[in-house]
C-alpha cells in the first residue's frame, strides 16, 4: 500500500500518524481512504477526547505524491467527472476531521505543503517543530487548491494573510509560520511528540463534554458557508488539474527542473 494511516490510543488520547514510507508521508489515495476509515471510527468513539495528527518519521507530509502510479491518484485525468467524484469524496474525508467532535491537534515536523497543509489546517490547534517549512504550493505546481485549503487557511490567519501565503507560495519557516497565525507553539524537534502530548493530555483532563461542546461551539461560529464554498473549490481544483500547465508542473517536478508555464 503506497500510503497508510496509523492510529494508536493513550488513553483518552488517539495519535493518528500518517505514513508513507520514503515518500515524506505523501498523500496517496490510500492513505485518504484509510484517513476516511480511521476518521470515521472516531466519530463514534466517545472514549476519545483529543486526537493528535502526526507524520511518520520527520515530515509532516509533503503534499501529493506526484511519484506514485496512476491508481494512487485522487485526480487521474481520465475524465473530469471522475475526477470531480474522486476529489468530492476525499474532500469530504478532509471536512469529516475537521468536524471530528474531539479537539484535534495537528503536530508538525518538517516538510508541511500542498495537501499535507491542508490536513494540518483541518485540526483545531497546531504546534510546529523548529524545523517545520510550511508551503501552500498549489499555484506553483498550476493548482488553485483543495482539501477545503483556502477556506480553512482564511479562518486561521485572516484573509489578506491567507492571500500572501496561497497567491505567492514559498517556504515558510516555524517562526514566520507562528507569526502568522498558521501554528500556535513552536518547540523544539526533539521535543515535538512530548509537547504535543502533554498539550493534548492536558486539554483531555478537561470534562468530555465540554469539551466537546466547546469545539462545537466553535465548529457553529465559522462553518456556515463551507458547504457552498466546497462545490466551487472541487470544480476549479479539477478545471486546474486537467490544465497544461498542471502537467508541465508535475512533469518539470519528477525532472528536477524548472517549469514552463503557458497559461492553459
Amino acid at each position: 500500500m503506497a500510503g497508510t494511516v496509523r492510529l494508536h490510543a493513550d488513553g483518552d488520547v488517539a495519535h493518528l500518524v500518517l505514513s508513507n514510507p520514503g515518500r515524506r508521508n505523501a498523500v496517496s489515495w490510500s492513505m485518504l481512504t484509510d484517513l476516511a476509515d480511521v476518521v470515521v471510527g472516531l466519530h463514534q468513539d466517545p472514549r476519545v477526547s483529543v486526537v493528535v495528527l502526526a507524520g511518520d518519521g520527520r515530515d509532516f507530509c509533503v503534499g501529493a505524491d506526484l511519484a506514485a502510479g496512476p491508481e494512487q491518484r485522487t485526480l487521474r485525468r481520465d475524465s473530469v467527472a471522475a475526477d470531480t467524484a474522486r476529489l468530492s469524496a476525499v474532500t469530504a474525508t478532509v471536512t469529516a476531521l475537521h468536524r471530528l467532535p474531539q479537539v484535534t491537534i495537528a503536530a508538525v515536523d518538517g516538510g508541511c505543503a500542498g495537501a499535507g497543509l491542508s490536513l494540518a489546517l483541518a485540526a483545531d490547534l497546531r504546534i510546529a517543530s523548529a524545523s517545520a517549512v510550511f508551503n501552500t504550493a498549489f499555484v506553483s505546481a498550476g493548482l488553485s487548491g483543495d482539501l477545503g485549503s483556502a477556506w480553512h487557511l482564511v479562518r486561521a490567519v485572516g484573509p489578506a494573510r491567507a492571500r500572501e501565503v496561497m497567491l505567492d507560495p514559498g517556504r515558510i519557516d516555524a517562526e514566520r509560520a507562528r507569526s502568522l497565525d498558521l501554528v500556535t507553539r513552536v518547540v523544539p524537534a526533539d521535543e515535538l511528540p512530548d509537547a504535543a502530548a502533554a498539550w493534548a493530555r492536558r486539554l483531555a483532563s478537561h470534562a468530555p463534554l465540554a469539551l466537546r461542546g466547546a469545539k462545537q461551539n466553535l465548529l457553529a461560529a465559522v462553518e456556515d458557508d463551507l458547504d457552498a464554498y466546497l462545490p466551487g473549490e472541487i470544480d476549479r481544483m479539477v478545471a486546474s488539474f486537467h490544465s497544461a500547465d498542471a502537467q508541465e508542473a508535475a512533469a518539470a517536478f519528477l525532472e528536477r527542473r524548472k517549469p514552463v508555464f503557458v497559461g492553459r
